[in-house]
């Protein structure tokens, strides 16, 4: 990794971080949103997003001090919009089996926020046979099974097991990979890795698989300008034993960064309406903010948890 590479990373990540800092308030929850969240994914679930991002930034402490407070600053918003945890406590009394209070939960406790009694719920409701036998797609289940780990539930979770259930775990043709399984790839990754901090936690055929194909795939979806991919999978090379950062991959993120600090999620016009925009690019922000803090981390030695 060059100091290049690291250079730009800081700069495009910085400023993402910053954009999503500005804007956040349009990412509140509405006034009346109760546990039940008819659509979960409007709002609810970018609020996560947005946690995740910020609680990677403040795990690595590889940013500078304006990153660091604003990172804590939409910990803290994101937190509160959740009430403190209560939203996540209801939301898994009312619903047993719905696995997101706990991913969602995972950021925060992570970053010292925590909820005793969502907690004493989680380990409950887990040891449920109705609970562990939910049916979901393999990368996710292993997204259930980083959270816990995270929390510090103590689940006899088969980390092997889990991950030769999912799409990469099979070593597929890589000439085959679609839009979907890719995204399933990095998520993958993202778990057993749980998010670059346990990089031996990636299996040694699977590094090597992701050592030859993640540059030809970056340069794939670069190509077409699937700019939230292509984060996606450079996000995935900081997660990597010996990680994989190049100087021409985030150059070309830099140059398809919006002055504003925004990154666009593909190549499709971006709405001047400044509600649209954040909806539609705030997750391209965050993938590009945890991208490039991992990228400064592991320049600096970071990522060296025991798997």
């Amino acid at each position: 990794m060059t100091d290049t590479a690291t250079r730009t990373a800081h700069q495009v990540s910085s400023r993402a971080m910053a954009w999503l800092h500005t804007h956040h308030r349009l990412g509140a929850l509405p006034a009346d949103t109760t546990a039940d969240l008819g659509d979960p994914d409007s709002v609810y679930k970018p609020l996560g997003e947005t946690a995740l991002a910020a609680s990677l930034v403040l795990r690595e402490a590889a940013a500078g001090s304006t990153q660091l407070r604003m990172a804590r600053e939409l910990l803290d918003f994101c937190w509160q919009q959740l009430g403190a945890g209560d939203m996540l406590y209801e939301r898994l009394l009312r619903y047993s089996m719905m696995t997101d209070p706990l991913e969602t939960y995972a950021p925060f406790a992570r970053s010292g926020l925590r909820h005793e009694a969502l907690e004493r719920l989680l380990a409950h409701t887990g040891g449920l046979r109705s609970v562990r036998g939910v049916e979901i797609m393999p990368n996710r289940r292993l997204a259930v099974a980083n959270a816990a780990r995270v929390v510090g539930l103590d689940r006899p979770d088969d980390w092997s097991a889990l991950a030769r259930a999912t799409w990469l775990g099979g070593l597929p043709e890589p000439w085959l990979v679609d839009w979907m399984s890719a995204y399933c790839a990095t998520h993958t990754v993202f778990h057993l890795t749980d998010w670059g901090a346990r990089p031996a936690g990636l299996p040694a055929d699977i590094t090597a698989y992701m050592t030859a194909w993640l540059p030809v795939w970056i340069d794939i979806w670069a190509e077409i300008e699937q700019w939230d991919l292509v984060g996606e999978l450079m996000l995935v090379g900081c997660c990597l034993d010996e990680p994989y950062c190049e100087t021409a991959d985030w150059e070309r993120l830099a140059a398809a960064q919006h002055a504003d600090g925004l990154v666009p999620r593909d190549g499709e016009p971006v709405s001047d309406d400044p509600v649209r925009r954040f909806t539609d690019h705030q997750h391209t922000a965050v993938v590009t903010a945890a991208a490039g803090t991992l990228a400064v981390s592991r320049a600096l030695g970071g990522g060296t948890a025991a798997s």
